[in-house]
């Protein structure tokens, strides 16, 4: 009996590598659904008896869905894939009804363990990759295979920044922009304050260069400090050890994470202060390039009321090699 799947994902690069990893002989029926909505949807038309479920999704995340399905009593058994790998996300998860937890980047392995762990399929289920026939008829473009690495490589730093401060961080979904560098300012949503304060920090490697830069609203940094372990002498950091810190771990753990997607190895360079307590458009500065690729992370911290944004700002040379790697995903 044919079983009806959905995989619903916001990123047509990760509904294939989806798809592309379920056993190929497996009797199934599967619907792409874009967000939480519309796979609420189509659980309610009987097209979701199993469901693979992202968590960071606009219109309905996958938290929200897990909280309808369970307080609908909806019949769908789900797993969770996510690049979010903080202990907490899957507890949390599995505490609103979620049969297990699967780690972006898919692995096809792994994936046929847990459905065979739970008797979804059998032993003697083939286990082939699956045809081309079961993907959707939406292709990625470079936005959307940026936004999906960039998603995956955030995992690992919502871990740490979780870990240092001692608290879940709710991770963003990655915009991605293409515009002139002067028009960065207008991504930062933690806008409302007056001031900032920033830190970038310079990468290349194969062809791709840019920056990452780390802004905070000025009124979010005594909140900050307070949260970071002091040092050896039980001394404060200072604001400037704060930001640099930050930035590090932020840029670096981000950055590693796209490196090894994309079999790219960055150069780092010194973290530069910005600015401390300066309007956003000083802060940012007067670049004259023409074109950058942006992708702006507003990580919050909703039980410290603190926001802070990463920007990585991938330079108008760095496009065709970026491209030409991206591609690679989508074979």
């Amino acid at each position: 009996m044919t079983l009806p799947v959905v995989i619903c994902d916001d990123s047509a690069l990760a509904r294939k590598q989806l798809a592309k990893s379920l056993p190929g002989g497996w009797d199934i029926s599967i619907t792409f659904a874009n967000n939480g909505q519309e796979a609420i949807e189509a659980i309610k038309q009987g097209k979701g008896d199993l469901l693979f479920l992202d968590l960071n999704m606009p219109v309905m995340d996958g938290y929200e869905t897990l909280e309808v399905i369970r307080r609908e009593d909806l019949s769908s058994l789900v797993l969770v894939v996510s690049g979010d790998i903080q202990p907490e996300a899957k507890k949390r998860v599995m505490a609103l009804g979620a049969l297990d937890f699967i780690n972006k980047p898919i692995n096809s392995e792994l994936v046929t363990s847990i459905l065979l762990s739970y008797g979804i399929i059998s032993d003697s289920q083939p286990q082939n990759p699956t045809e081309l026939a079961r993907f959707d008829d939406q292709q990625p473009d470079l936005t959307d295979l940026v936004q999906e690495v960039v998603n995956v490589a955030m995992g690992q730093e919502g871990k740490q920044l979780g870990e240092l401060l001692g608290t879940f961080v709710h991770l963003p979904i990655p915009r991605v922009h293409l515009q002139p560098y002067q028009l960065l300012p207008s991504l930062i949503s933690t806008r409302q304050a007056l001031t900032y304060s920033g830190v970038s920090q310079g990468f290349i490697g194969s062809g791709i260069a840019g920056e990452a830069i780390v802004i905070i609203s000025t009124d979010n940094l005594p909140v900050l400090a307070k949260l970071i372990p002091t040092g050896q002498q039980g001394l404060q950091a200072s604001e400037l050890e704060i930001l640099t810190d930050l930035a590090g771990l932020l840029a670096g753990a981000c950055l590693k994470g796209i490196s090894q997607q994309l079999d790219v190895q960055f150069s780092l360079g010194h973290p530069t202060l910005l600015g401390q307590h300066t309007e956003l458009h000083r802060l940012l500065g007067d670049n004259q390039q023409q074109q950058v690729l942006a992708i702006d992370l507003d990580y919050q911290l909703p039980d410290k009321n603190i926001q802070c944004d990463l920007l990585l700002v991938f330079t108008e040379d760095s496009l065709p090699a970026l491209t030409e790697r991206m591609g690679c995903l989508n074979e």
